[in-house]
């Protein structure tokens, strides 16, 4: 009995031992393996950015329409990264069948909870294919109006006069209404001048387009003329209506300088800018 107990006790040690070995021999297999991913990982990003950096030079170099260029560079990164991802999944040791299987699965099963996003990616696609608007054109969408800086495969992404970064959905953007203020060349400039009543509307026609004519910008043909007319005969002034095209990058300077400048040479020329008035007449009742 005792021999018998010694050799089940040999046979326990044994096997122990060997257990601890295969358990010992598999934690330094997946040791190294793991160092082998995160190596790979590391390698690859920074691969993954060379070849982003390659394809940038690339389009730049073919001159490229730079929305393309932003949208083909968001795209490449994602597949790159993806590719990336299987390959270390696969030095792990995880079946990469299986796990593109359940990739697919899942992306089916996140496809239909994002129906948003994909919507983006194809309001996108449309964006690049219609060109409604492109990198470096002033629009006003969805409530924002900004300089595109970017057209990325879900977002827009635009600068406001502020120096504020809007992201808007690529969605919206190709199912609402765009604004694109640099699609045409010219722009016509509008202003309104209310004088007083008595004013020698003549005269105040000729000095106005005096001013208009210290703008080199101001452009004055016979296609696009300068039109300056009596608008309304209002409460306490008559307004004048003044229109002017311009070039579309110069909008805001013209704009702004005429205005400057009516406010400060009309009154020189004897025309004053009325205000609201209200006449009372006091009736002394009767004692």
């Amino acid at each position: 009995m005792k021999e018998i107990a010694t050799d089940l006790s040999i046979e326990k040690g044994m096997a122990l031992t060997d257990f601890l070995s295969v358990i010992t021999d598999k934690a330094v297999h997946f040791a190294i393996q793991l160092a082998i991913a995160v190596a790979v990982f590391y390698i690859g990003r920074f691969i993954v950015r060379k070849i982003n950096a390659l394809i940038q030079r690339i389009l730049v170099k073919r001159k490229v329409d730079p929305s393309i260029a932003t949208f083909v560079k968001s795209a490449t990164e994602i597949v790159l990264y993806f590719v990336l991802i299987i390959v270390v999944v696969g030095i792990l040791g995880i079946e990469t069948s299986s796990f593109i299987a359940l990739f697919a699965s899942a992306g089916v099963a996140v496809g239909m909870a994002m129906s948003g996003t994909l919507q983006n990616f194809a309001g996108g696609v449309l964006i690049l294919t219609l060109r409604p608007y492109g990198v470096g054109d002033y629009i006003e969408a969805q409530g924002f109006a900004g300089t595109v800086k970017a057209i990325q495969m879900f977002h827009t992404i635009i600068t406001t006069a502020d120096n504020k970064t809007i992201i808007i959905p690529n969605g919206p953007l190709s199912n609402g209404s765009v604004n694109n203020y640099s699609k045409q060349s010219m722009r016509r400039v509008d202003w309104s001048v209310a004088l007083a009543y008595g004013t020698d509307f003549a005269r105040a026609k000729e000095a106005i387009a005096d001013i208009l004519a210290t703008e080199p910008a101001v452009i004055n043909t016979a296609d696009q003329p300068v039109n300056i007319f009596l608008a309304a005969l209002a409460d306490s002034s008559i307004n004048i209506t003044v229109r002017a095209w311009v070039p579309s990058s110069e909008y805001w300077n013209v704009f702004f300088s005429v205005n400057e400048k009516i406010y400060a040479r009309l009154p020189e020329q004897g025309f004053s800018f009325p205000f609201p008035q209200l006449d009372v007449h006091v009736v002394n009742p009767p004692s």
